[in-house]
């Protein structure tokens, strides 16, 4: 057990060295106010402070994790080895900065509360954020500095005993849309082959007319061929599936038609299957509880996980929405138009809510690259950062996930890249 002294325990405090401390390096810690308590006990024992109190392992603290609410923070990044690093302190301090405040400010998404420029879908987006600004968006800040405070706990107490963490990779794939032309109904059938005839697009007037005659299956429904990619490679996927009501911005079918919910069925057998929110249950509570209700009476079991990798993410609001409905698993913390690591981490962590100062029962798995960026970036270039992610991801033991859709498999996208992708992801030759 590492015991470490505070003059004040806050539930920032709390959180961010029980996220370092334990939930990436599997130490116990013990907090404690009480500077006698601290001198006199004889094992593993740090001190977080603006000073040292003797001679004990000390990292000098900011006072961002002793606030509460908002204010102006001052980032100033500086290089730290290979890496970075941002709220410096003196050299009396075992790191060259508050690693425990630099890790909250980026997995609480502190700047996202603050005041920013948003884009066209009103989200936060990368060039926003303090790691495309300075160059480390692509690198899990959070894990590396962990594992270098893990060095030097080492040197330290060499008795300390320490988790080994694997590296493992995970896709998801969002399914906003289960057919492109099946079970339509006939007005918006014929209202989608009279725009496609406007496009030129004959072919799919074709295959339009061959799906409605069950003369061809319908070019989107490719769960049949990633159930066999789980098969045959032996990896998991996670399907989330969106169950909301028809509108100008989720124009999916009918949740309760028969094929619909057959599909479901049927990757539930193989996958573990999850909830994509429409675009009005992200922010209204009422939808998100019915939206989660007619999964749950799809698969006949509790929800278990969502994401969001379309619309405004809404922190904290949604994530409060997710833990009052005792969902407890999110995959919406990334990018949908650029790749890297928006909370600074490869690593699943609980939702620290800075409106409350209170930390959600809810635990955010963060992901790494979203299949929107292909369209619009060179395939040689994706691969090799890609490529490098990975690598940075395995040296901390940590999981690299990713998002795809139905539709990058199907006939109408480039399918065989992102086959490609998806076996580089699971590192299958």
């Amino acid at each position: 057990m590492l015991l470490i002294y505070t003059q004040k325990i806050t539930p920032r405090i709390v959180y961010t060295f029980k996220h370092i401390c334990t939930n990436v390096l599997g130490i116990s810690i013990k907090f404690t106010t009480k500077i006698e308590e601290f001198i006199a006990h004889e094992g593993m024992k740090l001190s977080y402070g603006k000073q040292a109190l003797g001679n004990e392992l000390f990292v000098q603290k900011v006072d961002l994790l002793l606030e509460q609410g908002l204010s102006e923070v001052e980032i100033k990044v500086q290089p730290w080895g290979d890496n970075y690093c941002f709220f410096p302190v003196s050299e009396n301090s075992a790191l060259p900065f508050d690693i425990f405040a630099a890790s909250f400010f980026l997995l609480s998404r502190y700047e996202e509360y603050l005041p920013h420029v948003k884009d066209d879908l009103g989200r936060f987006p990368a060039s926003e954020s303090v790691g495309f600004q300075e160059g480390f968006l692509k690198t899990p800040v959070v894990d590396i500095w962990a594992y270098k405070f893990k060095e030097i706990l080492l040197e330290r107490f060499p008795e300390i005993s320490l988790a080994n963490r694997e590296f493992h990779t995970r896709a998801i794939i969002a399914v906003e849309h289960v057919f492109n032309f099946q079970n339509k109904g006939f007005l918006r059938s014929l209202a989608g082959m009279h725009l496609d005839i406007i496009k030129l697009q004959f072919n799919k007037v074709l295959d339009r007319i061959q799906v409605v005659m069950r003369i061809k299956k319908d070019p989107i429904n490719i769960f049949e061929d990633l159930i066999a990619f789980i098969k045959e490679y032996k990896v998991p996927l996670l399907f989330m599936f969106q169950l909301s009501d028809f509108s100008i911005y989720d124009r999916n079918i009918n949740y309760n038609r028969n094929p619909y919910r057959s599909i479901i069925k049927y990757v539930g057998d193989y996958a573990k299957v999850g909830l994509m929110p429409g675009y009005f249950a992200m922010e209204d509570f009422k939808t998100l509880r019915k939206e989660k209700l007619r999964m749950e009476n799809t698969v006949h079991t509790p929800l278990d996980s969502v994401i969001n990798v379309k619309y405004n993410l809404n922190i904290p609001e949604f994530y409060n929405f997710l833990s009052e409905l005792e969902i407890p698993q999110d995959y919406s913390m990334g990018y949908p138009e650029t790749a890297g690591f928006r909370a600074g981490t490869c690593s699943p962590f609980l939702f620290y809510d800075i409106n409350t100062e209170s930390t959600l029962a809810l635990k955010i798995h963060p992901y790494v690259f979203n299949s929107n960026i292909v369209e619009h970036t060179d395939f040689g270039q994706l691969t090799g950062d890609i490529g490098k992610m990975i690598a940075e991801v395995k040296k901390v033991g940590g999981s690299f996930k990713a998002v795809f859709k139905n539709q990058d498999f199907s006939e109408y996208s480039n399918h065989q890249a992102y086959y490609a992708l998806l076996k580089q992801i699971y590192e299958i030759k």
